[in-house]
C-alpha cells in the first residue's frame, strides 16, 4: 500500500517532459515512446494504478534508448542536425541531464501542450495526437506552421499600442517556443521593433505590472554566498550564452533595476532568432543589487530589492562570485555579454574579466563595430578613408568612447600611424563641453585618451563650428540634441553630412530621420539607432539605416561559438564590421542606406561568423580543430531552425 506521500511523488513524476536523473542515481531516464498518464487520486483502484505506474517507471529506466536516440522526434527529419558536435545537446538534453528524481516527468497528453518546447499547438498531426494522448485536448483541424504564423501575424497586427505586440510575442514565447522564432525570423523587420528597441524599453518600465512568469535568473543580494546553486536552479545545463544586466542604465531610460530583465531576455531572443543559437543554449541574467530610481523604490509593483544600489566592495564581491561561478558551472567556452551597466562599471568589469573569461559588452563593443561599419559603407557615398575625415561624438560614455576607440585602431590598422596619433582625428563632447587637455585633471579614465589640445567649448553647436567635422555621432541619450542649427551648420561645411543618431529608444534619439534630411535639404546621409518610418523631401523618399547593434552580436556570438574561442579579441570586432559592410549593396547605397536590409539577416549572421571564427583561428583563441573549410556554410549549418520536428 503507498502513503500519500508517495502517490503524490509518482502524481508529481507524470507532468511534463523527461530530464533525467541526479548524479547520486547514477542512472539516466529518456522519454519514453510509450505514455503514461497520471493517477487521479479519487480513483479507488488508485493503489493497483499506481503500482503499474511505478513498473512502468522502472521498466522505463531499465530499458532507457541510448543517448544517441532522439527523444520525442525522429532523427532523420531534423531540419538541423546542430552542426557542432555537443556544443548545444538539445536533442539529447533529456537523456542527458541529470536532474532530482521528483521531477522525473513524461511527455504526454495536456502537459505536452504546456511545454513550450515541445507545444505545436495545432501542427500536432492525426498520428501525432494519438500516440501522445492529445485527442479530444484539440480541435479536430490540422493546420501547418506557415498557415500558423500567418494566423498570429493577422492577430499580432490587430493591436495597435506597441507593448500590446510586445506581451502577445512574450505569450508566444511562453506557449510555442518554436512558432515565436519562426515568427520573428520570417517577419524580422517588422517584428524586431516589436521585441527589442524601442518596444522593449517601455517593457521594462512596466516590467513589475507586466510580469508573468520568470523568463531567465534573478540573481539579488539575498544569494550572495550561493550563486553556484542558484545557477544549477535553472534547468538548462549546456548554456552557451549568458546575457547579463544589473539594470542601471537601461538604454537611454537610466536606473529602472531588477526590471532591466527585459533587456537580456530580448537580446538572447535576438541571438536566436538572428545568430541561429538554440534557445535553449542562453541564459537571461539579472543582478539585482538594489535601485536608486525613488518611483521604483515606492511602486507596489516594483519586483526587486526596495534598498538603494550596493556599490563598492559589496558589488564587486557579488560580480566576482557571480562570474566564477558561471566558468566553474558551464565552463570556460561561455560567452558572458555585459548589457546596459552603468559606465563606472561597464568598463572596470569589462577590463578585470577580459584576461579570464569569454566577455563581450554590447555598449561598447557591439555598437562600435557595427557603427565602424556604417562608416565604412558610407565612404563610398563621400569618398576618401577613416583618416581624412574628422568625427565629433556628443556623448563620451560607454557607447561613444567604445565607437571612438574602434574608429582609432581601423585607421591605426590602415595607416600604421600609432594609436595616439589616430585618436586627434577624434572629439568628444560630454555635458560639460568639448573634452580638451585641460579638462584631464576632472576627467574619467576613460575619457582621458580624447582630451586634446584645443581651447575650450561649451556646447554642441560651437564644438561643430571650431572642430569643422564630416562625421557627427550622437550617443548622448538625450533627445533632440542634434538642434536644426547643429544639422545646418554640419551641411555648411560638407557636400553629405553624415549624420548617426544613435540613442534610444525613439525618444531619447538626438534628431528623427525627418529632421536630419529636412534640416539638410536632404543631403544628409542618416541612420540611427531606433528605427524611423521612409521620409518623402522635395518629392523624393529617402529610407535611412537603422544602427542596430542586432547587425553584429548575433553573428559576432555564434562565430566566437563555432570556433570554440575562449577569449575576445579588437580584432574580431574589426572582422565583424568589415564583414557587415561587405553586405551593403550598390542598391542600398543608391537608397541611402548604409546597412543592408534587415530580410538578410541570417546570411549576415552567417558572413559575421565565419569572419569572426576566422579571425579566432588567426590569433590562436579558438579550441575547436580542426577549423573548417568553409566556415560560411559551417556557421549556416550550426543556426537553430525552428521548423517544427516531427514526433514519434
Amino acid at each position: 500500500m503507498y502513503s500519500l506521500s508517495q502517490s503524490s511523488f509518482l502524481k508529481n513524476s507524470l507532468s511534463g517532459v523527461s530530464r533525467g536523473l541526479t548524479k547520486s542515481t547514477s542512472k539516466k531516464v529518456s522519454a519514453p515512446s510509450v505514455v503514461v498518464s497520471a493517477v487521479s487520486s479519487n480513483d479507488r483502484s488508485g493503489d493497483r494504478n499506481l503500482s503499474v505506474l511505478e513498473n512502468t517507471l522502472k521498466e522505463m529506466r531499465e530499458n532507457a534508448p541510448s543517448p544517441s536516440s532522439s527523444v520525442v522526434m525522429k532523427e532523420s527529419e531534423l531540419t538541423v542536425g546542430g552542426g557542432v558536435e555537443d556544443v548545444y545537446g538539445e536533442d539529447s538534453a533529456t537523456e542527458d541531464q541529470y536532474i532530482t528524481p521528483w521531477t522525473v516527468t513524461v511527455a504526454s497528453g495536456y502537459p505536452l501542450l504546456r511545454d513550450p518546447h515541445y507545444n505545436k499547438g495545432l501542427a500536432f498531426t492525426e498520428k501525432e495526437r494519438d500516440a501522445h494522448f492529445l485527442s479530444g485536448l484539440l480541435p479536430p483541424v490540422v493546420i501547418s506552421q506557415h498557415t500558423q504564423v500567418k494566423k498570429m501575424m493577422h492577430n499580432i497586427r490587430q493591436y495597435h499600442v506597441p507593448l500590446q505586440r510586445y506581451m502577445a510575442m512574450m505569450d508566444l514565447q511562453e506557449r510555442n517556443e518554436r512558432l515565436f522564432y519562426k515568427l520573428l525570423i520570417d517577419n524580422v523587420e517588422e517584428l524586431l521593433p516589436v521585441v527589442y528597441t524601442p518596444t522593449v524599453g517601455e517593457a521594462c518600465q512596466k516590467y513589475g505590472s507586466i510580469f508573468r512568469q520568470p523568463q531567465g535568473l534573478f540573481i539579488s543580494l539575498k544569494e550572495k554566498g550561493r550563486i553556484l546553486e542558484v545557477l544549477k536552479n535553472w534547468p538548462e545545463k549546456k548554456i552557451q550564452v549568458i546575457v547579463v544586466t544589473d539594470g542601471e542604465r537601461i538604454l537611454g531610460l537610466g536606473d529602472l533595476g531588477c526590471q532591466g530583465m527585459g533587456i537580456p531576455v530580448g537580446k538572447l531572443s535576438l541571438y536566436s532568432a538572428l545568430g541561429g543559437i538554440r534557445p535553449s543554449a542562453c541564459l537571461p541574467v539579472t543582478i539585482d543589487v538594489g535601485t536608486n530610481n525613488e518611483e521604483l523604490l515606492k511602486d507596489e509593483f516594483y519586483i526587486g530589492l526596495r534598498q538603494r544600489r550596493a556599490t563598492g566592495q559589496e558589488y564587486a564581491e557579488l560580480l566576482d562570485e557571480f562570474m566564477s561561478a558561471v566558468k566553474q558551472n558551464y565552463g570556460e567556452k561561455v560567452l558572458i555579454q555585459f548589457e546596459d551597466f552603468a559606465n563606472h562599471n561597464a568598463f572596470d568589469l569589462l577590463a578585470k574579466y577580459g584576461t579570464t573569461h569569454l566577455v563581450f559588452n554590447d555598449d561598447i563593443q557591439g555598437t562600435a563595430s557595427v557603427v565602424l561599419s556604417g562608416l565604412m559603407a558610407a565612404l563610398k557615398l563621400v569618398g576618401g578613408t577613416l583618416a581624412e575625415h574628422t568625427f565629433l561624438f556628443l556623448g563620451a560614455g560607454e557607447a561613444g568612447t567604445g565607437i571612438a576607440e574602434l574608429i582609432a585602431l581601423e585607421m591605426s590598422k590602415q595607416t600604421n600611424v600609432p594609436l595616439e596619433g589616430t585618436r586627434k582625428k577624434i572629439w568628444l563632447v560630454d555635458s560639460k563641453g568639448l573634452i580638451v587637455r585641460s579638462r584631464m585633471d576632472s576627467l574619467q579614465h576613460f575619457k582621458k585618451p580624447w582630451a586634446h589640445e584645443r581651447q575650450p567649448v561649451r556646447n554642441l553647436l560651437d564644438a561643430v563650428k571650431a572642430i569643422k567635422p564630416t562625421v557627427l555621432i550622437g550617443s548622448s541619450g538625450a533627445g533632440r540634441t542634434f538642434t536644426k542649427e547643429v544639422v545646418e551648420a554640419m551641411s555648411s561645411v560638407n557636400e553629405k553630412p553624415i549624420i548617426l543618431a544613435l540613442s534610444n529608444p525613439t525618444s531619447q534619439s538626438e534628431c528623427t530621420a525627418e529632421e536630419a534630411y529636412k534640416w539638410s535639404d536632404g543631403r544628409a546621409i542618416f541612420a540611427s539607432g531606433s528605427p524611423f518610418d521612409p521620409v518623402e523631401y522635395k518629392g523624393k523618399v529617402f529610407s535611412s539605416g537603422q544602427a542596430n547593434n542586432a547587425y553584429i552580436f548575433p553573428g559576432f556570438g555564434l562565430g566566437l561559438i563555432i570556433s570554440g574561442a575562449i577569449r575576445v579579441h579588437d580584432d574580431m570586432l574589426l572582422a565583424a564590421s568589415e564583414a557587415l559592410a561587405e553586405q551593403v549593396t550598390e542598391e542600398n547605397l543608391e537608397n541611402g542606406l548604409i546597412y543592408p536590409p534587415f530580410a538578410n539577416i541570417r546570411k549576415i549572421s552567417a558572413q559575421i561568423a565565419a569572419k569572426v571564427a576566422a579571425k579566432a583561428y588567426e590569433l590562436g583563441l579558438a579550441t575547436r580543430l580542426p577549423q573548417p573549410e568553409d566556415l560560411v556554410s559551417y556557421a549556416e549549418s550550426c543556426m537553430y531552425s525552428p521548423n517544427y520536428h516531427s514526433y514519434r
